[in-house]
């Protein structure tokens, strides 16, 4: 395994063993604090970000590494036209791994083939985000004990977003899972995923408008933003973004076990007010992107204690 572009790039057991690894790392992360010196990686930011380049950064220093690169393609050669394929060949004289995230999909993969060290996809447009969908699985795992058997309810903008549609690719691979889809309309689950993924391995699903049908059943909510960067049209964005907001009230219609996940950053779609809520996991699940990251950069640089 040289490079992470999907999150189906691992198999079942590769993802299981690297999920240990990071509980192992939250168990312990002072036996892990120097196992990267002498290590780079380089953060290929063209698109803005907080959690992810700086849970990458962080990862990397936790390991004892250190990080280099730029967090918007104005700082870059990109701005004089430089292409992806030249600035990885490029990086790869400076730094041992490579995180990078673009706002066009396939960038990553087009970086992989182009690079002498492993190249880890931080997000590519609307298309991946496997970390994000690592950081899911291992949030799942350790608060629920398990990554079969659960019925998922996916919320809000199920069109345009990569978290969701990764982390349903991943979780197919796994025994009875359950999704409800729940969207408006204009923003449903594309069809390559409805076709390709949900109804070719016989998922059981279902599409749902209100979010208050949906939340009696769930063992997990997995909320995202509508995300303004994907509209063309200003008034349909402004239509969408306030389609669902989670509540305490709605919170009441959820069993006492329900976690709430959500890839951050959010907008109004999760009031605040359930922030202190014990089934309000997406902070917890924040620190768990570190861990995994962390273990990561540890098996891709075929590190091992």
């Amino acid at each position: 395994m040289n490079h992470i572009i999907s999150p189906l790039d691992m198999s079942v057991d590769e993802l299981e063993k690297l999920l240990d690894l990071a509980n192992d790392i939250e168990r312990d992360p002072a036996k892990y604090a120097h196992v990267c010196e002498g290590k780079r990686l380089a953060s290929l930011f063209y698109e803005p970000s907080t959690r992810t380049r700086l849970s990458f950064e962080a990862a990397m220093m936790n390991l004892g590494g250190k990080v280099l690169g730029f967090s918007e393609a104005g700082s870059s050669s990109a701005m004089k036209g430089e292409s992806v394929s030249d600035t990885i060949r490029v990086v790869s004289c400076y730094a041992d791994i490579a995180a990078i995230r673009h706002p066009k999909e396939g960038a990553a993969l087009v970086a992989s083939m182009a690079s002498k060290i492993p190249v880890i996809n931080a997000g590519d447009g609307g298309h991946q985000h496997p970390t994000q969908t690592l950081t899911d699985l291992l949030t799942i795992r350790s608060l629920k004990g398990r990554l079969d058997h659960l019925t998922i309810g996916l919320c809000g903008d199920l069109k345009f977003g990569r978290t969701v549609h990764s982390l349903i690719e991943a979780l197919v691979r796994y025994e009875n899972i359950t999704f409800i889809l729940i969207s408006p309309e204009e923003l449903r689950i594309p069809s390559y995923i409805r076709n390709g993924i949900l109804q070719k391995e016989n998922i059981f699903y279902r599409e749902v408008v209100r979010l208050e049908d949906a939340l009696p059943e769930l063992d997990l909510l997995y909320m995202t933003r509508v995300q303004k960067e994907r509209f063309f049209n200003e008034d349909d964005y402004v239509r969408m973004k306030d389609f669902y907001i989670l509540d305490a009230n709605k919170m009441k219609l959820a069993g006492p076990d329900m976690l709430v996940l959500h890839p951050l950053p959010r907008v109004n779609e999760i009031s605040v007010e359930i922030d202190n809520d014990p089934r309000a996991v997406y902070f917890k699940q924040a620190q768990y992107g570190v861990y995994v990251r962390m273990a990561l950069i540890m098996t891709l640089l075929d590190i091992h204690l």
